[in-house]
């Protein structure tokens, strides 16, 4: 009896045995099949937004405009992907106080403000003759403001926004002329010497030695702009 029953109990640690190796090496190889799975794949980087393709025209006295005045902001603004047009009053080709001849892609009455997210007036002594007085100049940039387009300009010209009537009560700079000065306050602006000043969408900047600042806060206003309005 106890024989038979030991002999029953040795069955059944075999049987217990067979199947805890059954198991072991089930299990090693169900591992290594996990194991040699590949890793997920990692989540797909966030792409950067692509930069805002802006569109900024330039104006230009058709005689005497400040060349750095131009050709610094111009090349700032293409350099970060912007179209720039050149206007003047004439289509004649346009000469620089520097020397510079620039040929200018449309006359100030055929712009259609629609088509521009800024427009930036540059200065030079041709400003005072060709540029302070252009009506159509002014109700270019009136047009613009109202708009909420970024307007702007630098050494001689903010005079042009002054007569334009968009500095009244804002602070701005302008060429440290006694005239200029003179003429800013008349149009209501509150004359500050400071090499750029941004009021609301409007910036002003005060010689050529300011073009590169100039045209980075113009930038810089223009990035805000295209984020405030698409957001």
């Amino acid at each position: 009896m106890q024989l038979g029953a030991l002999s029953r109990d040795g069955r059944g640690v075999s049987r217990s045995v067979v199947f805890l190796i059954v198991a072991v090496v089930a299990t090693a190889l169900l591992g290594g099949c996990v194991e040699r799975q590949p890793p997920a794949p990692s989540a797909t980087p966030a792409q950067p937004l692509p930069s805002p393709k802006f569109r900024i025209l330039m104006v230009i006295a058709p005689e005497d405009f400040r060349d750095e005045e131009l050709f610094v902001p111009k090349a700032i603004f293409e350099e970060h992907g912007a179209t720039v047009e050149i206007a003047s009053t004439t289509a004649k080709p346009a000469r620089g106080m520097l020397g510079a001849v620039v040929e200018p892609d449309v006359v100030i009455p055929d712009v259609t403000v629609g088509n521009f997210d800024a427009i930036v007036v540059v200065g030079g002594t041709g400003s005072m003759e060709y540029l302070w007085d252009d009506s159509d100049l002014h109700t270019l940039i009136r047009d613009a403001y109202d708009a909420g387009k970024v307007v702007a300009a630098i050494c001689l010209s903010p005079v042009v926004l002054a007569r334009a009537g968009v500095l009244e009560g804002k602070k701005a700079t302008v060429f440290p002329s006694p005239e200029a000065i003179e003429e800013l306050e008349k149009g209501g602006a509150t004359y500050v010497d400071e090499e750029v000043v941004t009021a609301g969408n409007v910036i002003t900047a005060r010689d050529p030695e300011s073009a590169e600042d100039f045209a980075l806060t113009i930038w810089a206003a223009l990035c805000n702009v295209s984020i405030s309005t698409s957001a």
